[in-house]
């Protein structure tokens, strides 16, 4: 099948026993800098130190680059390696603490330092004496933050590719927001879509095949199992979002969020471009009337299982653009090549709910996928023309590369007014403006409501997708204003601005109900690989989403 990929998720798995009584062919083990070296990093504010981590008394094992007898705290000047440094040297006859020096090694976040293990030392550690060790990494951790252990966990699984199984103590002493973040790093780092090529992918450019997380218990398996929740929803996403677009049109949308429906055991309802039209869905079907391939609108409902008549509902829209050439305000020819990512939004809404049973997260949930084609066919709307939106809304549209928001607002209107939300947050690659301000780092926020603002940007903080809440400028409401419609698409004025006119079109759509817009033009598409990132789509906004429903109050 040309949509099936064949590259799969590193696997994880959580083991009580010891790192050299796990049957792994590689061994990774963490190294933090210094203590002077970390509260150095504490002090220019670069980010806490983690219970657990640098500075701290672990009561694990721990071996230093300067004398073996020191520990955390004690005023090393070289850097340290964590839990079954010693075991590891002791069994398998090798000196990791003169490789840290001999390389150089300071334990910053991300930096991995590999030394293989000759054929006499291998399996010396094990109580059968069949374990076969051929390599040891160490991995540094930097100030132990949770951005630090993402950081570590993507280095260290873009340097194992191909390996089939690898034990790690790199979180035995970490917090359990550590233990989340590495294991994002590691899964996402290695993401890869591989259709129907002539040749196989090469089994050296595999990702990691199985991560075994050594000396956790049983404590630990919950929170390696929301890690790998979240980071295979965030694949899933970039898999959407990678797809090219003579597959992914609306109706293949449509088909995964019905596989999403069966394996999370969730309601699902597909309109039609019929139904689309005999129930006012105009946004949807005047950006849709340029193409072959017709518009849907997809519905796909998450209940609690002790949900009751006061359990919140929080409606995710995504805007599912599956290619934008513009329409006729057609896109230049550089412009254009990105565009199968413009469905980003639509990606993350299907990546969010096929990981929201799994997380038993406690609010009702439900996800609406905007999705079109926009193509200049002979049938396309012009420049000018006037269309009404769900709620009744007239709209003129005067850029028809402005059509985001026009399916974003038919959902919008339709979850206001069916659906009594008690907050509604879309997610759309809305605007180039966006991009311009803030970059590939940060998603531009938007929000009516402090309170729901706060609550996203300290979810993407701590999942490591960051937002930065922009202004709904009041004074920038006129420039919308339509002589032969109740609002014109873009800013009729040219004053500038364009993210923030967009949010506001939109707004009008939310009535009074609590609304965040994430406009991840900028953040949903990464120039290189970074971190967990890779080149491309990056699904930004699913691990976000996802803490933020974890943790609804």
């Amino acid at each position: 099948m040309l949509d099936e990929n064949r590259v799969k998720p590193t696997a994880v798995v959580t083991d009580v026993r010891g790192i050299l009584d796990v049957d792994a062919g590689v061994l990774a083990l963490p190294v933090w800098p210094s203590s002077a070296e970390a509260a150095t990093a504490d002090e220019a504010g670069e980010s806490d130190v983690e219970e657990g981590v640098a500075g701290t008394d672990t009561g694990a094992d721990v071996e230093t680059a300067g004398t073996l007898d020191d520990t955390p705290g004690d005023g090393a000047s070289s850097p340290w390696i964590g839990p079954g440094g010693a075991e590891v040297m002791d069994a398998l006859g090798i000196d990791l603490l003169a490789l840290l020096e001999r390389e150089r090694a300071t334990g910053k976040a991300g930096e991995v330092v590999s030394m293989p293990v000759l054929s006499e030392g291998r399996g010396a550690g094990s109580v059968d004496g069949e374990v076969d060790v051929e390599r040891v990494v160490l991995v540094g951790l930097g100030d132990g933050s949770a951005r630090a252990h993402r950081k570590a966990g993507a280095a260290l699984a873009r340097k194992v590719r191909g390996v089939d199984r690898l034990a790690s103590t790199v979180t035995t002493a970490s917090g359990d927001e550590g233990m989340r973040a590495f294991i994002e790093g590691v899964v996402l780092a290695t993401f890869g879509l591989n259709l129907e090529r002539g040749a196989p992918v090469k089994p050296a450019e595999l990702p990691l095949h199985t991560l075994v997380l050594a000396g956790e218990g049983d404590d630990r398996e919950p929170v390696a199992g929301s890690a790998v929740a979240v980071a295979r929803a965030a694949w899933f996403a970039r898999e959407l979002v990678h797809m090219p677009s003579n597959v992914k049109d609306p109706a293949w949308l449509a088909e995964r969020a019905r596989d999403v429906a069966r394996a999370a055991q969730l309601d699902v309802h597909v309109r039609d471009e019929k139904k689309l039209a005999a129930e006012g869905f105009g946004g949807l079907v005047a950006v849709g009337m340029g193409s072959s391939r017709p518009p849907r609108l997809v519905a796909l409902r998450y209940e609690p299982a002790d949900a009751g008549a006061r359990t919140p509902h929080v409606v995710i829209v995504g805007k599912g653009i599956t290619f934008d050439t513009g329409g006729l305000s057609l896109k230049p020819r550089t412009s254009m090549a990105q565009m199968k990512t413009d469905m980003s939004g639509a990606a993350v809404v299907l990546g969010v709910l096929s990981a929201v049973r799994e997380l038993n997260v406690g609010v009702r949930v439900t996800g609406l996928v905007a999705a079109a084609e926009n193509m200049p066919g002979a049938s396309a709307q012009r420049p000018g023309d006037v269309i009404r939106q769900y709620d009744g809304t007239t709209v003129e549209v005067l850029n028809t590369d402005a059509e985001g928001r026009l399916v974003l607002a038919d959902a919008m209107a339709y979850a206001v007014a069916e659906l009594e939300p008690t907050a509604v947050v879309d997610v759309a690659t809305l605007t180039g403006h966006a991009t311009q301000g803030l970059g590939r780092t940060h998603a531009a926020l938007f929000a009516n409501d402090d309170a729901l603002a706060r609550a996203l940007t300290d979810a993407g903080e701590s999942a490591g997708e960051r937002m930065w809440r922009m202004p709904l400028v009041e004074e920038y409401r006129q420039t919308l204003e339509s002589p032969v419609a109740d609002v014109a698409n873009i800013d009729r004025s040219r004053r500038g601005g364009g993210s923030i006119t967009a949010a506001l079109f939109l707004e009008r759509f939310v009535r009074e109900v609590p609304w965040a817009h994430l406009d991840i033009a900028g953040a949903g598409r990464a120039d290189k690989d970074s971190a967990e990132l890779v080149k491309g789509g990056t699904a930004f906004g699913v691990r976000a989403l996802l803490r933020y429903l974890e943790s609804y109050a």
